[in-house]
């Protein structure tokens, strides 16, 4: 029979689990180690769409997969396993419950790794034909081979924020105005037959004074304020090219031959 501990493991609390094929299946919360080896035999993994869920996988098979543990079974086989009561210590029933679902041959004799003796079977639930991965996981005849893939979006962001503000300024301005102005002239002229009359009428000595007023044009400048222009803020769309680039990975299967 398993029993929990609750201390930290590294490298595998805490980290998340995912599927065969890299889909995530959820984090595990807590190790179970075989009393008698004190190997790790299975994994308490938090599921469910809210994490509401915890859901026990053997760690037969696992490996880490970057910084996440990967093991051997599809995410919807997990997601159908048997509920135990996973915060308490697990029993040969809930362990050989268990082992049925994934699988696996369970015994209760001890073995040297912990797990139950005799590992996983090879056949699958399916059916198919299961072959043994050197590195650990069961798979069936084929390999498969995963690459990344470049996927590029567009998010519309702020880039500026512009407004319209007004302010007076001053400025000097020159206008040339035309403007006229009176200028005395004398005319003096001769007394004939015609202005003789005008002249003789009157005393024949006296003193007189003759007035002339003469005027002058002067600019006088006013303002006015007259509206010129109506001013606004549009926009418009200008669409160009821009190149991104990262790095991506992918895995090659390359085919060894050894005779012999």
């Amino acid at each position: 029979m398993a029993n929990q501990v609750f201390a930290r493991v590294d490298e595998w609390e805490g980290r998340a689990v995912v599927d065969r094929v890299g889909d995530k299946i959820g984090k595990i919360e807590d190790i179970y180690f075989d009393v008698d080896t004190n190997e790790p035999e299975w994994a308490r993994v938090r599921t469910g769409l809210f994490g509401m869920r915890d859901t026990i996988i053997p760690v037969t098979g696992a490996s880490l997969a970057g910084d996440d543990v990967q093991v051997p079974f599809d995410k919807d086989h997990v997601k159908d396993a048997p509920n135990v009561h996973a915060e308490d210590d697990l029993s040969q029933a809930d362990e050989a419950t268990l082992a049925k679902h994934y699988g696996l041959r369970y015994s209760e004799a001890r073995s040297d790794t912990g797990l139950p003796q005799g590992g996983a079977e090879q056949p699958s639930a399916g059916g198919k034909d299961l072959g043994r991965d050197a590195s650990g996981p069961t798979t069936d005849s084929a390999m498969t081979r995963s690459e990344e893939e470049l996927r590029v979006d567009k998010a519309r962001r702020p880039s500026e924020l512009v407004r319209l503000k007004k302010h007076v300024v001053t400025e000097q301005q020159q206008v040339t105005v035309p403007v006229q102005h009176e200028e005395l002239r004398v005319e003096r002229e001769p007394i004939t037959d015609e202005n003789r009359g005008q002249a003789m009428s009157g005393p024949d000595l006296s003193d007189e004074e003759h007035e002339m007023t003469l005027t002058e044009e002067q600019v006088v400048v006013d303002k006015k304020v007259v509206p010129k222009e109506r001013v606004r803020l549009d926009k418009d769309v200008r669409t160009e090219d821009q190149t991104v680039g990262e790095d991506v990975r992918k895995e090659q299967i390359d085919v060894e031959r050894q005779r012999s």
